[in-house]
Formats: structure tokens, sequence, C-alpha cells
């Protein structure tokens, strides 16, 4: 049985007391800036301007033009406090009217560009401390994938961050991710020349995979498991104090694992 949806109906997909939809208002919105600051400054120890902390608010102009995803839990009493996951998803489309995405101060997008398909750019991916078990960054992965079944999307991107500047802590996780899943020319992102740092630091042959590969954050891990690819070449962000990664991802591979769990969870939600 195939799905009758309207390409801007979007339901909301529940598990217990979490439910993942988009952001349907400015209220909504807004809980999830104040989330992404409250993990990123106050937790990760990103560096805020003025007027974020004056606002407590992670904010930047693409935030106008993008969709926010987010996880809800339906069990706290307020706006703000149900918001306990968010992603934010720029369409092409959407990145058209900003001017450009996000991901282009970091990476030189030209081979995206000329791929055919539609691209879903990525970021600012948060989750509430308290909600770090598995039940909230899978709505999360089924949310982005509902997203992309229903927008026909068929690139996803954007950049992933190791945690910290220091790039000899990220040497062996630099080099596996070089070695073991850099993109295919027609898929590679490389970052700017101004900004690039080399992703090769120790000997390749002499890698433990399996180590560097359980030592990654675990929303890198999720792309990998994906399929996912990396750019070529790495990024220090000062700002959110990470070290960015390129990384792709083609959209079939979210479609063979997720299209007939979603064919029938929007049935059973929308009869």
């Amino acid at each position: 049985m195939e799905l009758d949806l309207r390409r801007d109906e979007y339901v909301e997909l529940r598990s217990g007391n979490l439910g993942v939809r988009l952001a349907k208002n400015d209220a909504e919105r807004d809980a999830a800036r104040a989330l992404r600051y409250r993990v990123f400054y106050e937790e990760m120890g990103a560096i805020p301007s003025e007027e974020a902390v004056r606002t407590q608010r992670d904010y930047d102009s693409f935030d106008e033009y993008a969709d926010y995803l987010l996880v809800l839990d339906h069990d706290q009493p307020t706006v703000m406090e149900k918001v306990v996951g968010t992603y934010r998803l720029l369409p092409q489309e959407k990145a058209d009217l900003a001017g450009k995405f996000y991901s282009a101060d970091e990476y030189d997008l030209a081979a995206l560009k000329e791929y055919p398909g539609r691209l879903l750019e990525v970021g600012r991916s948060c989750v509430d401390a308290r909600y770090r078990g598995r039940s909230a960054m899978q709505l999360l992965w089924e949310g982005i994938a509902l997203y992309i079944f229903m927008h026909r999307i068929d690139i996803l991107f954007g950049c992933a961050s190791l945690p910290g500047t220091n790039l000899a802590d990220h040497a062996e996780s630099l080099t596996y991710l070089y070695h073991a899943h850099l993109a295919p020319p027609a898929l590679r992102m490389t970052a700017v020349p101004e900004r690039r740092v080399e992703m090769v630091h120790t000997d390749p042959h002499q890698l433990n995979h399996r180590r560097a590969l359980v030592n990654l954050p675990p929303l890198i891990k999720g792309y990998l498991r994906l399929g996912g690819y990396v750019g070529d070449g790495a990024v220090i962000d000062e700002q959110f104090n990470t070290t960015d990664v390129a990384i792709i991802v083609k959209t079939e591979l979210f479609a063979d694992k997720y299209y007939r769990h979603y064919e029938r969870r929007l049935r059973d939600a929308l009869e």
C-alpha cells in the first residue's frame, strides 16, 4: 500500500511520552534555540556572542529559513520544557533564500551542487542531557528519515563535530575517517583552503580501526552506519570549541532502512 501524503503533511511519530515532528510555531522554535544555547554554550564550552548571552539563545541568520525538527516530551507542562531534542534542516530551496548553505563557510560544496538530486543540509543537533538515551536520538533519526521520505531528498550533508580543538586528541579518529570513509569524488566536499587542516595524523596502516570507530561521537557513528562518507579536510571551529568534518549520506540508504518502517507507521498515524 502506498501512502497518499501531501508534501507539507508531516505527522508526529510517537514513542511513549516522546514524539518527533517539525516545529509548528515561534514558541517551539524559540524553545529549540534555548536548548541549543544550554547544550552548546553552557555545557560544551562554545563562545557566545553578546547577543547570545543576552537572549540565552543560539541563533544565526539561517534559522529564519530552516525547518526545526523537534523531540517533544509530552509529559512536560510548558513548551520550553517539552522541547528536549532538535535538528536544523535546510533544504536546497531554503538555502537559496538564505543565500547559501551554512556549511559553505567551511567547505566547498561545488561537487554536491553538481550532483543530480535534491540536497538537505542538517546541523545544530542536540539533545537535553536528561534524554540522551537511545529513544530521543532514535526519534531524531526517524524524523529526518520521514523528512527525506516526504521531500524526496537525495543527498543529506552537513558538518559533524569532534569535541575540542586539539588535533592531537583526534589524530586517530581523523586518520580513520579519511582512510576508511572518504567520499568518492562526485560527492566530495573539500575544506576551504583558509580553514583546512589535514586529516591524516598517524600511520593509517597501524590504525586500530575498531578502537577508532568506538571512540567516535555517537552522531558520526550514526551517519557511518547509514553508509555515510566524510569530506576531504577538517575545520577548526573556535567559536563552538569543535573540530568539524563534512558528512555526506546518499539517502537511498535511509530509504533501504526506513521505507517499510515508515509506510507502516505513517499508515497507522493517518488512519
